[in-house]
């Protein structure tokens, strides 16, 4: 199992993105701005193709909501999943079967799984108490459970220079009431998966 996980953007760290990657090909999913301006997800997605083009990866972007998208993650060699609405990309994982494939894919160590904010929080066991930083009413009706890859809900922007930072304080104080594992993460930092 090889993950990257960055609480924002690329992180400090892209030595060790490259350093788990076996290869160059690189699928963006970008599903987590499904809700958000044609325009704004499109200068979205064209952001981390840049990012990713930067760093040697040849990126192409995998749109979930295309029918057989979810099996085309197989051929990748990274599978870099952005941050936006954690409910909108978890249906979107839901409701092209990428959750299963991804599940798979990551446990057999086929692909690394990479990203950032909640391409990041969907890997936990839940996404209780994310409503305080993403608006679940996005979706019509929203899932509340995670891929389960993680044991753990990585919470990103932890005291950051970053909009959602006051939120995720807000989310910190709900888990450590509820007794929730959860992993503070601040903007720049990455953690870094490799049990291959």
């Amino acid at each position: 199992m090889r993950m990257y996980l960055s609480s924002w953007r690329l992180g400090d760290d892209v030595e060790r993105l490259l350093e788990l990657s076996s290869g160059s090909s690189a699928a963006v999913v970008a599903n987590a701005m499904d809700a958000a301006d044609g325009v704004v997800r499109r200068d979205a997605v064209q952001l981390e193709l840049d990012a990713l083009g930067g760093l040697g990866f040849q990126p192409v972007e995998v749109d979930l909501r295309l029918e057989g998208a979810a099996g085309e993650l197989a051929s990748f060699d990274v599978v870099w999943v952005r941050g936006g609405n954690v409910f909108v990309l978890r249906e979107a994982l839901a409701s092209s079967g990428a959750d299963l494939v991804l599940r798979e894919l990551v446990t057999a160590d086929a692909v690394v799984y990479a990203g950032y904010s909640a391409g990041c929080c969907v890997l936990g066991p839940t996404l209780r108490g994310l409503e305080f930083v993403d608006d679940p009413t996005a979706v019509d009706e929203p899932r509340w459970d995670g891929l389960g890859l993680l044991d753990y809900v990585f919470l990103p922007h932890y005291r950051s220079d970053h909009p959602e930072s006051a939120a995720i304080e807000r989310v910190v104080a709900d888990y450590e009431r509820r007794g929730l594992s959860h992993r503070r993460v601040r903007d720049g930092e990455v953690v870094v998966v490799d049990s291959s």
